[in-house]
């Protein structure tokens, strides 16, 4: 039975750990050092420290894998092969040479495509159609490997980050036997990435998660789902923020719809152009409008549009809108 070093970290990770470990000999499992968690800052080991964990197998978590006394350890192993997934940290040459049969990587994107740690974010942000995962060589530069597999997968407009990286892990659990076996078989050709096609998804900045009313509600939308369950979305209302976590696009012709054809559109991105007790429509850009869902003000909890709009947002009415200005 092949001997395999898995290194990842987050959720995503954890299934593809389980699947491995079903069919072939996990040596050994990296994966980022515990970090708090939570309001009380509770130490929490990773989800793939868990896995690991309850099937026997031996733990690494150095801080910097280039830098520490594990690297030695792992490189004594003598696997045949290290399978990465989202793991976090860049791994030195001399470790990727070592296994029989290198080192490969389950990228949650179509490369050349989305190179870098938020690629499942940036394709529904950037309303791409659909994604998939990269079975990749791993080199010294950032996921810039030769494709050894890939399989796509549709992005439906209900998708967030979260549904997707459900649907990616669960992908590559069903993928990565077959693509292992061929791998050890010499049943795999390697193709060089197409370098007029790179695209990069850097990791999301703060300022970034704010919410821009000149955007087309269908660009609103995508980055609601695209940040959504983490970082989150937020504009600002009477001066604080204010988090959006669902809402449904309307077009040019469903906002007039549903607004008369005497409504005003004039009166800028943002503001408020219906309200009652349940509904809470905010024109957006292009004449477009955004029905708010699910919404979260400065120190509350999540709670549907009619919680708020009956508690909280009595003091609202038509016309007003939501600020233009940060604290």
């Amino acid at each position: 039975m092949k001997r395999i070093i898995f290194m990842g970290t987050p959720a995503f990770s954890a299934p593809i750990l389980e699947t491995l470990v079903s069919q072939f000999d996990v040596i050994a499992a990296v994966t980022q050092p515990d970090r708090p968690v939570g309001r009380k800052r509770l130490l929490t080991p990773s989800p793939v420290k868990k896995v690991a964990l309850k099937h026997g197998i031996d733990v690494y978590q150095p801080e910097k894998i280039t830098q520490s006394t594990e690297l030695e350890q792992l490189m004594a192993l003598k696997a045949d092969v290290i399978v990465t997934a989202a793991f976090g940290q860049f791994l030195p040459s001399k470790l990727l040479k070592t296994p029989t049969f290198g080192a490969v990587n389950v990228h949650a994107s179509l490369l050349p495509e989305y190179r870098g740690g938020a690629p499942v974010h940036y394709a529904i942000w950037q309303g791409k159609k659909e994604t998939g995962i990269t079975f990749m060589r791993m080199v010294k530069e950032m996921d810039a490997g030769n494709i050894l597999k890939q399989y796509r997968i549709p992005i439906l407009p209900t998708d967030d980050v979260g549904s997707m990286f459900d649907k990616l892990s669960q992908l590559a659990c069903l993928k990565i036997t077959g693509f292992l076996e061929d791998l050890f078989a010499g049943n795999i050709t390697e193709i060089k990435q197409d370098e007029r096609y790179i695209s990069y998804s850097p990791t999301i900045k703060k300022e970034e998660e704010r919410i821009d009313w000149t955007g087309s509600a269908q660009e609103i939308d995508q980055k609601i789902r695209a940040f959504r369950p983490f970082p989150g979305t937020y504009t600002f209302l009477d001066g604080q923020r204010f988090k959006i976590w669902e809402a449904s696009p309307l077009s040019v012709e469903q906002t007039r719809l549903v607004l008369g054809n005497d409504a005003k559109t004039d009166v800028g991105p943002g503001t408020f152009v219906k309200l009652s007790s349940t509904e809470w429509l905010v024109l957006c850009g292009r004449n477009t409008s955004l029905e708010l869902k699910q919404v979260q003000p400065a120190g509350k909890g999540k709670m549907s549009v009619a919680d708020y709009l009956n508690g909280h947002g009595k003091k609202w009415q038509t016309g007003d809108r939501f600020d233009e200005t940060n604290e």
